[in-house]
């Protein structure tokens, strides 16, 4: 693929907003058209960002011959659907996270992408984060020694009224999916998929975590990993990883960080920090690099968030949801 890589957003919220703007800021790339359910949601967001083409209905987007790649931006209980439309139209999908609602609709949509020859990738930009990416660098090197323990944490306070979507068990609602992913996706980076998985959560009236604990736990390694989500509690929102010679430590916001600091004995700290967002923009950016990058390549997955590791993560959120109680109405479909 050469030239100007075209994108369609499926969906018009805020996360859609968030990276058809920092999009805008990138070399040889362009969205020509969004859909959204209806046509006014679509065709407001068209005159916003100045898009080209707008669509009352996914399909019409999916059919879009001048459509290259399309970003699916709704709320993950409706991932499969948006992102299968997309694939069995052609076309190459990067789709927000959580990946799915649960690892069987991962793995149809895993499957679906590697039969058609598409490229297909989570959207876990936190992976793409050249910060995070020197990180693990870092450990890989050695710098900190064998991992014994990973920390991370992301909770809001809201309030989410029980109306809301976060509250809403049929959308996938709770913590865990939409924040606790950020966590357990830190963990999984360093440390791969645990054999060890235990949680605890207060549930809403819904039947959905209002606040989860996690203790994952590697045996050959040898490590473990604290993780909480909460959609009550403003938590700090860090991260650390501790090693047999030292601990990389990130500020608020490990997830999108722009610094974190080595810790080893023996030598001062040491901050690193490469490549911040940019004045303007959320740090979207690197995701929208590589896969544009992968796919002028001839890939149809990225190194950096490998569909296999993808599975994994939903492997373990279905796990955590077994634990602390918590069924969508989609888990009874498969």
């Amino acid at each position: 693929m050469s030239g100007t890589v075209r994108w369609g957003v499926l969906a018009t919220g805020g996360i859609a907003a968030a990276f058809t703007e920092d999009l805008r800021s990138m070399p040889d790339m362009e969205v020509v058209a969004v859909a959204s359910r209806t046509d006014a949601s679509a065709q407001a967001f068209a005159q916003r960002f100045g898009i080209p083409r707008a669509y009352g209905s996914w399909a019409a987007l999916a059919a879009d011959e001048e459509v290259d790649v399309v970003y699916v931006a709704t709320p993950h209980s409706a991932h499969r659907e948006a992102a299968a439309l997309c694939l069995e139209a052609g076309k190459h999908v990067l789709c927000e996270k959580a990946f799915t609602l649960n690892a069987r609709e991962a793995d149809e949509l895993v499957k679906l992408a590697r039969d058609r020859g598409l490229f297909l990738m989570e959207a876990m930009w936190t992976y793409c984060n050249p910060v995070i990416r020197r990180m693990t660098e870092l450990v890989r090197d050695g710098a900190i020694g064998k991992i014994r323990s990973v920390q991370a944490d992301f909770g809001l306070a809201g309030p989410f009224g029980p109306g809301h979507r976060l509250r809403d068990r049929a959308l996938g609602g709770g913590a865990l999916l939409d924040l606790g992913v950020y966590p357990v996706s830190f963990a999984h980076l360093l440390l791969g998929e645990p054999d060890r998985v235990q949680a605890d959560a207060v549930l809403s009236p819904e039947g959905v975590d209002l606040h989860t604990a996690m203790v994952l736990g590697w045996s050959e390694a040898g490590a473990s990993a604290l993780l909480n989500c909460s959609i009550v509690a403003d938590t700090p929102q860090t991260a650390a990883v501790t090693g047999t010679k030292g601990r990389i430590e990130f500020p608020r916001g490990f997830f999108y960080p722009e610094r974190f600091v080595l810790h080893r004995a023996g030598h001062e700290p040491e901050e690193f920090t490469a490549g911040a967002a940019g004045a303007g923009l959320r740090g979207l950016q690197f995701e929208q690099a590589e896969v544009v990058r992968a796919l002028r390549a001839g890939e149809t997955e990225s190194p950096l968030v490998p569909l296999d590791g993808s599975l994994a993560v939903m492997r373990t959120l279905d796990a955590v949801r077994d634990r602390i109680g918590v069924r969508y109405p989609a888990d009874d479909l498969g």
